[in-house]
């Protein structure tokens, strides 16, 4: 009879220790949340070569294991390791180039539509009025809206110019020496990143495997199975959701060019790239691209402005009904509220970062949750609730 009361005592003296000790490091992180903030940003800046680099080879590596399936089936066998050489290769100069292809081409052309619009922006204003005040000359009210309207953007950004860009341009000035040190250190750090992502393309498969090692030493085998599948399903996640996301973008971006070339929209260049970049935003980003690039527009010809508000609407549904579903699928498995959900409570915490990233992090905590529910149903002998929903219900998903 002692053996199990000392057992069960030493477990509560062990559980109120563990609860104790957690009270103790929650209440010192929280204390010292500064502190570990400052921590966390120097040793971000220590490890940032690693940072970009795994980015790079992250985003690299679906290119990668395909330049490697090509060459593998064109070399001997022998060949597998020349085969991985070349492919790591390949990849980083396909990236390069790419990266290189959009600044080359882009660049300029965005520098001098912005400066183009920047210098005649008062005189397309102007005309702007002028064709207000011909077509709804009659409407005072609407007549009234255009001047308030007017006046209100010219002081916003006269009061911008002031208060903004003349002392952050003070400042780069001033602190021209620190900037180029700041740009000086990004280059490093993105060189060395760009030689680490080298590394990791090159043993990517062998760092797999030794990762899957270390976790099954760890833990036991179902817990290890439990796991791996779960990091296997965030790869998918997030790896085809970028990466899908980015080619679904460019896409737009290149009809929308096209569209507005045969259209003949003014500062064509400019408003597809707005059009494309906002685009890696879910939900909102055809409406976020949308704005500014009507705006852009219509201070250069109003009806052509109108049409463009069209071709836009035309556009993101050839992307969401056809486009988007072909390159990305349903990979989320989320429904069109949480994906709203998703985008308002991650752009509000981490701004534009999390509203690009913010569907597949909460696809995975969703799965994450509903796996728990499904557990707790089937140790409480509810499975059959589950079913029994489905079959009652076979239009809805419980699971989205």
């Amino acid at each position: 009879m002692k053996d199990p009361y000392k057992r069960r005592y030493f477990y509560l003296m062990l559980s109120i220790f563990g609860a104790i000790s957690l009270s103790i490091l929650v209440f010192f992180v929280v204390y010292r949340f500064q502190g570990i903030g400052d921590a966390v940003d120097a040793l971000g800046k220590v490890m940032a070569p690693f940072i970009y680099g795994g980015v790079v080879a992250y985003l690299l590596r679906p290119v990668c294991n395909l330049y490697q399936t090509k060459l593998e089936q064109l070399l001997p066998r022998k060949g597998k390791r020349l085969a991985n050489s070349l492919a790591v290769g390949l990849s980083l100069l396909t990236g390069i180039l790419i990266v290189y292809a959009l600044i080359i081409m882009i660049a300029p052309q965005l520098f001098n539509s912005i400066r183009s619009l920047w210098n005649t922006l008062p005189d397309k204003v102007n005309q702007f009025l002028s064709w207000a005040r011909a077509t709804f000359g009659e409407n005072e009210e609407l007549l009234h809206m255009f001047n308030t309207a007017y006046n209100t953007l010219y002081s916003e950004l006269d009061s911008w110019a002031d208060n903004t860009l003349m002392p952050y341009l003070t400042n780069i000035v001033s602190g021209v020496g620190s900037s180029v040190y700041k740009i000086l250190m990004f280059l490093y750090n993105l060189l060395i990143g760009l030689i680490v992502a080298c590394y990791l393309l090159a043993s990517r498969k062998k760092f797999a495997r030794q990762s899957v090692l270390i976790v099954r030493s760890i833990l036991k085998p179902r817990w290890s199975d439990l796991f791996l599948n779960e990091v296997a399903f965030v790869d998918r996640m997030f790896g085809g959701f970028i990466d899908g996301k980015l080619l679904d973008s460019a896409i737009m971006g290149v009809l929308c060019y096209l569209g507005c070339i045969i259209f003949k929209f003014p500062n064509a260049l400019l408003v597809s790239a707005i059009v494309g970049i906002t685009n890696i935003i879910p939900f909102f980003g055809p409406f976020i691209g949308a704005v500014p690039s009507t705006l852009l527009i219509m201070i250069e010809d109003p009806i052509k402005g109108l049409w463009f508000i069209l071709f836009v609407l035309a556009l993101q549904q050839l992307d969401g009904n056809i486009i988007g579903p072909k390159i990305l699928g349903d990979r989320t498995g989320l429904s069109s509220f949480w994906v709203l959900f998703a985008i308002v409570l991650f752009g509000g915490l981490w701004g534009l970062v999390g509203m690009v990233v913010c569907v597949p992090v909460f696809a995975v905590v969703y799965d994450t949750v509903k796996k728990l529910v499904r557990r707790g149903l089937s140790r409480k002998g509810g499975i059959e609730l589950w079913e029994q929903y489905k079959a009652d219900y076979p239009d809805e998903d419980p699971e989205k």
